[in-house]
This record gives structure tokens, sequence and C-alpha cells, in this order.
């Protein structure tokens, strides 16, 4: 019960962990909790969706391990899967940038990046990688969710909107985000260390791009491939 608490301190969750341990739940069966057992246990919605990301990780994680131990050179091998891809760019960032100092552009983009970093994690999607001042994301990797392209247009609504209250010091912040979903290929690890990544092959993170590049200022542009991925319910 000790390291389930340590661990859900970490998470900022520590409040909870009297309520796991009078529940009998420990860090042995936290992997199996759902959506209705974190209700159930009276998790706040933000909570939830915290907790989910981290159990999903976790389950990557213990996933990932097992994999290595029965055949290690497993880990390196391309996968062909269904993915959403997400692009997210700061509209303006080149005229905002002749503008500002550059001390104040780099906080400027860390506040961008750090305000999109926490709408995506809150909606279980995954930062691939920081392009200058452009974010791609993966809805789907690396454990895939019933919901995917739902949160990606979740999230990109949500990100347009907070990005829209942030202030450069030359006016309001803005944003544009393509979506797109289809087959890709994760490929070989690209890069080392905490830029290690995997790379996506396919049409769709170029779609995802063309879409976002052709978006109006604080629009999320959806590919026709993302549509039935959408219930109406949901959006």
């Amino acid at each position: 019960m000790k390291r389930l608490a340590e661990w859900l301190s970490s998470l900022g969750l520590g409040e909870y962990a009297e309520r796991f341990a009078e529940n009998a739940i420990d860090i042995s069966v936290v992997g199996d909790l759902t959506e209705e057992d974190l209700k159930e246990l009276g998790l706040r919605l933000g909570h939830r969706r915290r907790l989910r990301k981290a159990i999903a990780e976790l389950n990557a994680m213990a996933s990932g391990n097992e994999k290595s131990e029965a055949d290690p050179a497993r880990r390196d091998e391309a996968e062909r899967r269904q993915l959403t891809v997400m692009f997210c760019d700061l509209v303006g960032s080149t005229a905002i940038s002749a503008e500002l100092d550059p001390e104040d552009m780099r906080h400027v983009i860390g506040a961008y990046q750090a305000c999109v970093t926490k709408v995506i994690r809150l909606y279980d999607g995954m930062v691939a990688r920081y392009i200058g001042d452009g974010i791609l994301v993966y809805f789907g990797y690396p454990q895939a969710q019933e919901h995917d392209a739902e949160q990606a247009l979740r999230a990109g609504l949500a990100l347009v909107a907070r990005v829209g209250r942030l202030e450069s010091g030359a006016g309001a912040l803005a944003s544009r985000v393509g979506i797109a979903t289809g087959l890709v290929v994760v490929g070989d690890l690209i890069g080392s260390g905490d830029s290690q990544e995997r790379g996506v092959v396919g049409e769709t993170p170029n779609l995802a791009a063309r879409l976002q590049e052709t978006a109006p200022a604080n629009t999320v542009l959806v590919s026709e491939s993302t549509v039935p991925h959408l219930r109406r319910a949901a959006l």
C-alpha cells in the first residue's frame, strides 16, 4: 500500500491514498481499474483523466517489459495500427517574434507549449514532438482506446480556447489544429534519451499537417476519415 500511496502522491492524487487502501486496492491491481471503478471511488473528472493516463502508461510499461523479457528484438519491430494524429500550430509567431525581445518570445513559446501539453494529457493524448511552435500529437499510441478520435477533437477544441486566453505582450495568442485518422506504420525508434520517439509513416500525419496549415486561426479542421469515429452525442 505504501508503494501505491507514493505513486498517487507523485501524480498529485495523494488525497485518494486512504480511500484506495480502504478498498484493498494496491499497486498490483490498480492497472485493472475502470472508469466506473474510479467514479465509485469518488474521483473527480479531472483526477480520473489524470489517473487513467497514468494507468495506461503503467500498463504500457508493464507490457513492454513482458515483451522485452520474452523477445527483446520485438521492441524495435514496426507496427501497423490505426492512429489519430493532431498537428497544432501557433498562429502569427513570426510577427509576434518581430515585436518581442527574444527572451520574452521564449517565455511565450514556453507558456504556449505548456498549455497545449496540459490539455493533451488531460484528454489521453501523447505529445510526440515539438517542431518549432508546432506540436505533433498522437491519440491511440502507445495504447489505443475506444474513443481516441473523440478525445482528439475535444482536446483540439479545448486547446484553441485556452491558447486564446494567453497573452504574448503583443496581443492574445491564437492557434490552429488539424486532425486526421487512419492506418500508419509506427516504425523504428528515432533519436535518443528524452528526444527518442517512434517514427510514424503514412498519409495520416501528412493529412493532419495539411489541415492545420489551411485552418483559420482558433479553428479545428477534422479529416473525413475522422468523422465516422465521432459520435454526435459526444460533440
